[in-house]
């Protein structure tokens, strides 16, 4: 990535510029509340880093925002520097942006989850109602066809009686 690697050209040369320490810079990013360990710091600004891929959020944004100073434009910093910082800025305002953005998503989200939650457990009650009513007159029936069944057999056997004290039979 092209700009990552311009911002870590960038920021080793703030680094030479000020003749900060990695402790020097670790001292500043704590300053801001922010942390990346000392190891990861020594990487990002050995000879050659600029080649290898940092995560910007957790590795370069901290080391820019300390290094840079970005809330700061000072009148000594080169073209490059107030460029950098400005960009820096408006990256870090835009990823406190689309944070709050996707807060607002996932709030919205959960919201919509539980009315559909909601709707969906009145839906399987109300089947449940329709159901248990079904099972009801089903039940309802057979009783019906059971007391049908039982008069048609005494009938029939009554019939059979009678017919049996018959003389055609």
């Amino acid at each position: 990535m092209e700009n990552q690697r311009e911002i870590i050209l960038q920021l080793k040369e703030v680094r030479k510029e000020k003749n900060l320490s990695l402790q020097n810079i670790m001292d500043m990013m704590q300053k801001n509340g922010d942390y990346i360990s000392k190891a990861t710091l020594s990487r990002i600004l050995a000879d050659g880093s600029e080649n290898a891929k940092f995560k910007y959020n957790e590795t370069l944004r901290p080391i820019a925002k300390a290094l840079l100073d970005i809330e700061h434009i000072e009148d000594e910093d080169t073209l490059d520097i107030k460029t950098m910082k400005l960009l820096l800025k408006y990256k870090i305002d835009k990823i406190k942006e689309l944070e709050s953005q996707v807060s607002e998503l996932k709030d919205q989200l959960l919201l919509a989850q539980n009315k559909f939650h909601e709707k969906l457990e009145k839906e399987r009650a109300r089947q449940q109602r329709s159901i248990d009513f079904l099972t009801h007159q089903i039940d309802l029936k057979d009783k019906r066809m059971d007391f049908k069944d039982e008069q048609n057999r005494v009938l029939l056997e009554q019939l059979l009686a009678k017919c049996n004290g018959c003389k055609h039979a």
